[in-house]
C-alpha cells in the first residue's frame, strides 16, 4: 500500500470562563486530543491576551492596556499595547460609516451605567449623565501610531470596549485556527459565535441557536431558530442577561447614545456576517 491514510477527524470540546466575563466555549474536530489540546491551548491564550488589553476595569502588571489609557491618557500621550492601538486605530477609520451608533469613546456614560447596575438599587443620575455625555468625542482620541502612543485631548472623556472587544477577538483568534491544524471549529463566546471550516464529519454546515429572549416557557424550548450556517458568524445582542431590575422595570446594559438609556425597541438582535468583530458593529 501506498501511503499513509489521513488520520481520521475526531470531535472534541472544552470550555472556560474566565475571559470577557463569559462562557467560551470551542469545538473541533482534530486528528487527536494532542491536537485539539494544543491548538485550543494557544487559542485560549489569545483570548487571554486580548482580555486584559481590552479590559478597562483592572491594571495587569507589565501590560499598557485600556484601563491604564484611561486612567493616564489625559495627561499626556501614553503607550498602549499595539493589539489596543489596531483596534483603536480600526474603530476610528470606521466612525464615519458607523454615524455614532457605536462609540467607543462614550466610557463616561457606560461607567455610570455600570456603577449603577452593579449597585442595583437605582437608575444613575439624569443630570450625571448629561455631564458625562459631554464627553464622549472620538476625534478626541488623538492616535500616534508610529509612536504607539493614545492622549486624550478631553480629560473627562473615556474609552469602553464592551461594545465591540469580544467580537473582535473570536475574530482574531478565528483567522489563526483557520491556518492551524485544526480549521474545523466553531468558536461560542457569549452572543458572538464565529465558525471555520464545515464540520469534518460530513456535514456542510454548523447548527448555531437563536435563544428566545423569554428563555423556556411551561416547558417549551428556549431556541426559537437554527441557523445552518459555515464559514461565518453569528452574532446576537439582547436585554435578558446583564441587565438590573428598579421598581419593576427591567434595566439592560445596551444604552441608546441618543436617550442615555436602554433602547427598548428589540429584545434582540441577531446579526449573520462572516466577520465577527463587523458583527458587534
Amino acid at each position: 500500500l501506498g501511503g499513509c491514510a489521513q488520520a481520521e477527524q475526531q470531535k472534541y470540546s472544552t470550555s472556560f470562563f474566565d475571559v470577557f466575563d463569559t462562557v467560551t466555549t470551542i469545538i473541533g474536530y482534530a486528528d487527536s486530543q494532542e491536537t485539539f489540546d494544543r491548538v485550543v491551548g494557544e487559542a485560549r491564550q489569545q483570548f487571554v491576551r486580548y482580555h486584559q488589553v481590552f479590559d478597562g476595569y483592572n491594571a495587569y502588571d507589565g501590560v499598557h492596556n485600556l484601563y491604564y489609557v484611561n486612567q493616564n491618557a489625559a495627561s499626556g500621550p501614553v503607550p498602549a499595547e499595539p493589539e489596543l492601538m489596531t483596534l483603536l486605530a480600526w474603530i476610528r477609520d470606521l466612525q464615519p460609516s458607523l454615524e455614532g451608533r457605536v462609540n467607543v469613546a462614550m466610557g463616561a456614560v457606560l461607567r455610570l451605567w455600570h456603577d449603577a447596575r452593579e449597585a442595583g438599587v437605582a437608575l444613575p443620575d439624569e443630570a450625571a449623565l448629561r455631564e458625562a455625555a459631554g464627553h464622549v468625542d472620538m476625534s478626541q482620541v488623538i492616535l500616534d501610531e508610529q509612536a504607539g502612543t493614545v492622549y486624550f485631548a478631553d480629560p473627562e472623556l473615556s474609552l469602553d470596549l464592551g461594545a465591540v472587544a469580544k467580537g473582535y477577538t473570536a475574530e482574531r483568534v478565528a483567522q489563526w485556527m483557520l491556518d492551524s491544524d485544526m480549521p474545523s471549529f466553531i468558536i461560542s463566546a457569549g452572543g458572538n459565535v464565529r465558525m471555520g471550516n464545515p464540520p469534518a464529519d460530513g456535514r456542510t454546515k454548523w447548527g448555531v441557536g437563536i435563544q428566545d429572549p423569554d428563555g423556556a416557557v411551561l416547558g417549551l424550548s428556549d431556541i426559537v431558530e437554527t441557523l445552518y450556517v459555515t464559514g461565518c458568524s453569528v452574532v446576537t445582542s439582547g436585554d435578558y442577561q446583564r441587565y438590573y431590575v428598579v421598581d419593576g422595570q427591567r434595566y439592560h446594559h445596551l444604552i441608546d447614545p441618543d436617550t442615555l438609556m436602554p433602547d427598548t425597541d428589540f429584545r434582540s438582535v441577531s446579526i449573520i456576517t462572516e466577520d465577527s468583530g463587523y458583527a458587534d458593529l
